[in-house]
């Protein structure tokens, strides 16, 4: 492929790459991972509310990784409240695994940063080093994935750490994220939830798992094998060789 050809699918790439590291850090910073809907099970129970009674003891709320607001129901009206991971809620998460969530997170986009400026190096300079090169960025890329989403079990269990969407799914489906942040400080009622769905921020952090994807294709595209992939003829002559020993 001619080197100008080349030039500007690095410079696509690692526009990419510096898009989907924007989207993470503003998907990092905003409440919109989850929505979820929250029934006041105890007021519903008084008065064995059902059909479209329920709707006087239904609230909502939705939040992020480090902060949400939402609006509680009892049957005496709406009571908005706010809240916010750190310091309110420690007591009453899963603290471990929601610093992790953050914490890869965080490596992400540093990886991601780091992954654009060599997609422009490549683009624009003279790669020296390997790490700088074609098989650099197939690494970041293959880094940067594996911290994102789960793939098969012996790729997870080769990644650098443990995957943030698996852990933040865990942290609100098994730990019932949603329902310890609705009964916080709550000693008269009990809430429940009815309904949860991703919304903004957490679809933007899967698209860019897609990304990462898409980078590794433009790679190839511009006329680069994958790493540690060998020719038909290589192998014939590495077997040939070692049978001659």
């Amino acid at each position: 492929m001619p080197s100008q050809q080349k030039k500007i699918i690095f410079c696509m790439a690692g526009v990419l790459s510096f898009a989907c590291a924007l989207g993470v850090v503003t998907a990092l910073g905003t409440p919109l991972w989850i929505k979820a809907t929250i029934l006041c099970k105890t007021g519903a129970l008084l008065v064995n509310a059902s059909g479209q009674e329920l709707d006087k003891f239904m609230g909502e709320m939705q939040y992020g990784l480090f902060h949400g607001e939402g609006v509680r129901q009892c049957g005496l009206g709406a009571r908005p409240f706010r809240f916010s991971f750190f310091p309110d809620l420690l007591k009453a998460i899963p603290v471990s695994i929601h610093v992790n969530v953050i914490l890869f997170s965080a490596i992400l986009i540093v990886l991601t940063m780091v992954g654009t400026a060599f997609f422009m190096y490549n683009a624009f300079g003279k790669p020296f080093e390997t790490l700088h090169g074609p098989l650099g960025l197939y690494l970041l890329s293959f880094i940067s994935v594996a911290l994102w989403l789960p793939t098969t079990s012996h790729q997870a269990q080769g990644s650098c750490g443990c995957l943030v969407m698996i852990l933040f799914a865990s942290e609100v489906k098994i730990h019932h994220l949603s329902e310890k942040i609705a009964n916080y400080k709550e000693r008269t009622y009990v809430y429940k939830t009815q309904s949860e769905k991703y919304t903004t921020s957490f679809w933007v952090v899967f698209i860019c798992f897609f990304v990462h994807f898409l980078n590794g294709l433009l790679i190839r595209l511009a006329g680069f094998q994958f790493p540690f992939a060998k020719s038909k003829d290589t192998e014939t002559t590495n077997v040939a060789a070692d049978l001659m020993y």
